[in-house]
């Protein structure tokens, strides 16, 4: 018997929510889809809508609302994570950091639901430790360029915080490190769909700065699976949730070109400003409170992604764009 009969994904239209969405579905849980479909579009969750249980409500979480009937589980997702998008729109990201964060909690508050919160390693900035262990406060900027995305996780940390003392709602902070796999734009300005993108048209492959930066990539499966773990256990976080396994960014670049079979030639162009130098999870507390760590083999999982852009029309459009 699952532990939530009715749950509600907020950005569930999304790379991350979608894929959610369908495990609830296939769980057999009701499943109500918020969207505004701003990063996103309709055709991720396009395979769920005649299933029993789903439910895509279009609606911009900047604005309050209520649903009918009994909601066990509220999983907030909704963000402009990928540069493209919170360079373009600061403003933007930070309403849905702070306005759609505090419809989220009012809802769950409203239905004694459990809420978890997706935060992102980018609270911890251009960190001074390493690994990033989760007492850690962060090095952020909030003035940067980053500053948007940065500091709309890091109020709704706060937010989830505030309001797990002031009112019980039963809360959990999940701080995700960079994610990848289908359903990801392909030019949404992260690096694996820019890389794959790249590689396929046998176009230079972009890398910013020296390359040796260092990310850690979790594949959508692991991070998805971890989101329903954190969903029914005792914890409240921050947890941190993410591979541990570390590359120079130059490096992924070389094993994305390499599983393309391309012969793109790797060009350096300017560092992004405050571009973190390096990101690693301590999953130390994942590992104890939820039985989790991620299973799936990095080459593993970006042949499969690679696998899906090359089927995906999406990348064609994309590429004729350049």
């Amino acid at each position: 018997m699952n532990a939530f009969s009715t749950v509600v994904v907020i950005g569930g239209s999304g790379f991350i929510g979608s894929h959610l969405c369908e495990l609830l579905v296939d769980m057999e849980c009701r499943v109500y889809c918020l969207d505004n479909f701003a990063t996103s579009g309709a055709g991720n969750v396009a395979h769920l809508i005649d299933r029993p249980g789903f439910a895509l409500v279009e609606h911009d979480i900047n604005e309050p609302f209520d649903l009918p009937g009994r909601i066990d589980l509220v999983v907030h997702l909704a963000s402009l994570p990928s540069p493209v998008d919170y360079l373009a729109r600061p403003v933007e990201a930070l309403r849905v950091g702070s306005l759609g964060t505090l419809n989220a909690l009012d809802l769950a508050r409203a239905k004694g639901a459990r809420c978890v919160y997706a935060s992102s390693s980018e609270v911890y900035g251009d960190p001074s430790i390493h690994p990033q262990i989760e007492s850690y406060h962060g090095n952020v900027n909030p003035m940067g360029p980053r500053s948007s995305y940065d500091e709309a996780k890091r109020f709704g940390e706060a937010a989830c915080e505030a309001y797990r003392k002031t009112y019980g709602v039963d809360t959990v902070v999940l701080r995700i490190f960079n994610t990848y796999g289908r359903r990801m734009r392909a030019r949404d300005g992260r690096l694996v769909p820019t890389f794959i993108r790249q590689a396929l048209a046998g176009r230079p492959i972009t890398v910013h700065g020296s390359g040796r930066q260092t990310r850690s990539l979790c594949h959508v499966d692991d991070t998805v699976g971890a989101v329903l773990k954190a969903a029914s256990a005792a914890c409240s976080g921050p947890m941190n949730i993410g591979n541990p396994r570390e590359l120079p960014v130059v490096g992924i670049a070389e094993l994305i070109r390499e599983l393309c079979g391309s012969r793109s030639p790797i060009q350096h162009v300017d560092a992004r400003d405050e571009d973190p130098a390096r990101r690693r999870p301590d999953i130390s507390l994942a590992r104890r409170a939820l039985g989790w760590e991620p299973s799936v083999d990095l080459r593993t999982g970006l042949a499969e992604t690679i696998s899906w852009f090359a089927g995906s029309p999406s990348l064609a459009a994309a590429i004729t764009d350049g």
